[in-house]
Order: C-alpha cells, then structure tokens, then sequence
C-alpha cells in the first residue's frame, strides 16, 4: 500500500496534539492535514480528500462531547465512506460507544501508544482494500468444509488475518471458534509468536488478576512465588479469549483497561508492564442481549468487537457433515490400525440429516465412540450409529423423565451431572457440552452439589 497517496485529516483543537500526530503520521508517510474547529471540517473534507480521519470528541470548555457526535454525524451524512477514529480520554469511553454506534471505525485512549494507532490506521485501511482473500491451507488447524455458509466465514477470516484487529467469534458450543481463532492468528503476522489460550468461564473470579495478569512473591497469602500471568505470556503474539460471556463485570473493567491501555500491574506491585498483543474473543452467548440487559459492558463490546466472526451451526451446513465424519474415521484407523474398516454411504447420508445440538463436537465423539464399540466390523452402517445414539435429542422430542413427585427437580440434576461427569470421566468440557450448559455454569452446580473427582 501506497502511503503517500493515503490523506489522513486530523480534527482537533489542541494544536500541541495535532503536531504530535502529524509528526508520527509524517514517519510513517502519510499525506496529513490539520484543522482546529469543526466548522471548517465539510470544505476540508472536500479539498483535501481524507481516506482517513482522527477526530476529537471536545473543541471548545465543553467536555461533554456532543460536538464530536455532532460532527461525527455531519461527516457520516457527507462522507460515508471516509474511515473515523475517535481519540477520546477514559472519562469518555462511554461517547466513544456513541460514536462506533454512529459509523467510527475504532476509539484510542488518550494518552494513546503510537504503535497501537498506527496498527490500528492499518488495519482500517487493509480491511477497506482487501476484496479477497488468501487462505493458507494448513492441515493442523482441522477445518473441514466446503459449504458455502463456512466458505464465507473463511474468506473474512482471511481478510482479518494479516491485520491486529480484535476479532469476535460468535457460536454455539462445539462449532470449532477455537480452531478459527487459531487459524487467523497462523495466518497473520505473528503466527510464529504465542497462541495464548484462555477460558474465561473456567477462571474464578477471585483468580482472574492473578491469572490474567500476574503476581509477584507475597502479593497473597499463596503467592510463594513470582507468576508470569497470560498477558505477559501472550506479548507479541496473540491472545484467545474464550467464554468471554461468562465475564463478571468486575473483571470487564479490568479487562477493558489492559485492551484499551496496553498495560497492567502485576499482583502486589505498582510497576506497569507494557505488552503487545492481539486479541480474539469468543462467546456461545447473544452478547447484544447482554449489553441491553446490563450484564456485559457496551465499551467492552465495542472494544473486542471491530470484526465478527459467526461459525454457523452444523444443522446448517449439513453437506459438511460426511466431510468431517470421514475425517474422524480415518484419523481412528490409523490410530487403532483399522485400515479395512469404512463407513458405507447410506451412514453417512444418516449422519448428514442428523441434527447435532452439540455441533461438531458432538459428531466427533458419536464417530470416535461408534467405531471403537464397532472395531469388530469391518462396515459401519446406520445401526452401528444408531445404537450409539442419535446425532440429538429423541426424533419425537420427548425425554423420558420420573413420576411426578418421584424425585426433586434438584435431585433429577444432580443425578444427571454425576452421570454425565462419570460418563465421561470428569472431562469438564465434554460433561458441561452434553448437559447444555457453560463450563462454569458446571462448575457451579458440582459446587453446589459437593460433587468431586475420586482419584
């Protein structure tokens, strides 16, 4: 890209800050112009030309920030094609919000890291260029597809690769996000640096800043030594937050700072680490209903929330379906040396109708699990499937359930997570997939019920 033919406008009243932007967008050859009020801001869109523009949300005492909005809408309505970034102070992140909501690319904190804006100018400016997109063929990642709904999510996911913008993930439980996730990051420009992966749901919330970001020795009561947290551990790479939902509102806040700020204090100490990195995020949840319920922060939202990534359920791509059985069932022969084993097609046409609630991973584990009971066989047919279990729930919807007044409705679910973790032998993940529910949300009825591994 061209940076010389990039014409970045800046608007903002502090002289001081408009040479200080103009001296970093200059290093980095953009073609740049100031002005200083508002009012001039329509003829010098249509003079100078901007790809770009960095705007403030205050110009004069006022600091409400009605004027940035003010004019934001006027530029939207003028230009809407011209890309907007918001330099606002933390007190304002809430009219920053305002401003995404009103068609403004991304925000940057004031003081803000130059690395972190020019990053970001980059970004905006790949992702309007990019048409198409290139797609590295990797054999690990296991992305297994071809239908077009998928097709779809891996050319954006193409696009979004080469660039650090924080990417959301959305999607029922078992639909391969951490395998997406993986993917962009392979792809992008730090695939050779970390691939930070963090569950949210399973991090309590006491231990989050510990976790997340670290502490040094006696900064509690455990802390006997110095912990690297994930943050540190994630510098120069990227960082994969899952479950990210499941986050109270307390640990939003501090989640946002370290997104928004670039740094964060370790446990027990005041000295602030500087750390690069990108960040992916994931949910199975309706984050927008959240928001609008008040259980997830609308400056987090937007924050994480640049692109998005919607990895379609398996009931929706179903001509995926023997494509990914097949794969299960050839990873299993040579596993087990059950090169004369095979699926007839009649099986695979079953499988393909089936409706998987559980997704992906609920299709890899009837497979695995059919197979290994069926080793004795050389042909796989529907059956075989079938007397595993179907690919979801009763084909008549109806679950079989005790008299009424048999059993406490408390009792029927403690009973059925015991079963469930037995089942599959204390595996957290797989357990809370075919109960329905979050790792957390087991996690909390094994806490309720005093239900523990044996060892």
């Amino acid at each position: 890209m061209d940076t010389q033919n990039i014409h970045i406008l800046i608007i903002e009243d502090d002289r001081t800050v408009c040479k200080s932007l103009e001296l970093l967008l200059r290093k980095h050859k953009y073609t740049c112009k100031s002005i200083h009020h508002p009012s001039i801001a329509i003829e010098t869109i249509e003079s100078f030309q901007p790809t770009l523009i960095i705007m403030d949300m205050n110009f004069t005492i006022d600091t409400s920030g009605r004027q940035g909005l003010k004019l934001l809408d006027q530029i939207r309505s003028h230009s809407p094609d011209i890309h907007i970034i918001l330099v606002t102070g933390w007190a304002t992140l809430q009219l920053a919000v305002e401003g995404m909501k009103k068609g403004a690319k991304d925000f940057i904190a004031k003081p803000w890291d130059n690395a972190h804006l020019i990053r970001s100018i980059k970004d905006l400016l790949w992702l309007s260029e990019s048409n198409s997109a290139t797609i590295i063929d990797n054999d690990n990642q296991k992305i297994i597809g071809s239908s077009d709904k998928l097709m779809d999510v891996l050319d954006m996911a193409g696009k979004v690769a080469p660039t650090t913008a924080p990417v959301l993930i959305t999607g029922e439980s078992g639909t391969g996000k951490e395998l997406l996730a993986e993917f962009i990051h392979q792809n992008s420009d730090r695939g050779d640096k970390p691939f930070v992966k963090v569950n949210l749901g399973g991090i309590s919330q006491s231990l989050f800043e510990s976790e997340m970001f670290g502490h040094i020795k006696g900064a509690f009561t455990d802390a006997i030594n110095d912990r690297i947290g994930r943050f540190e551990i994630a510098h120069g790479g990227t960082i994969f937050l899952d479950e990210i939902g499941e986050l109270s509102l307390n640990n939003q806040v501090k989640l946002l700072r370290v997104l928004q700020e670039r740094t964060f204090e370790k446990l027990g100490s005041s000295r602030s680490t500087k750390v690069d990195f990108r960040v992916i995020s994931a949910t199975n949840k309706d984050l927008v209903a959240m928001v609008n319920q008040g259980d997830f922060r609308e400056d987090l939202f937007y924050r994480v929330n640049l692109i998005q990534l919607h990895l379609p359920p398996l009931r929706n791509r179903q001509n995926d379906i023997p494509l990914l059985a097949n794969f299960y069932v050839n990873n299993i022969r040579r596993l087990y040396n059950l090169e004369s084993l095979y699926v007839t097609d009649e099986a695979l046409g079953w499988l393909s109708m089936q409706p998987f609630p559980g997704n992906i991973r609920q299709l890899k584990n009837l497979v695995e699990r059919t197979i290994l009971l069926s080793s004795d066989k050389k042909e796989i047919g529907i059956k075989e499937f079938q007397s595993q279990g179907s690919g979801g729930t009763n084909p008549h919807g109806d679950v079989p359930v005790p008299e009424v007044g048999s059993i406490s409705l408390d009792r029927m679910e403690e009973e059925m997570v015991k079963k469930a973790l037995n089942f599959h032998n204390f595996n957290i993940s797989k357990s809370a997939a075919s109960l329905g529910l979050t790792r957390s949300a087991l996690y909390r009825r094994m806490k309720k019920y005093n239900i523990h591994h044996e060892a």
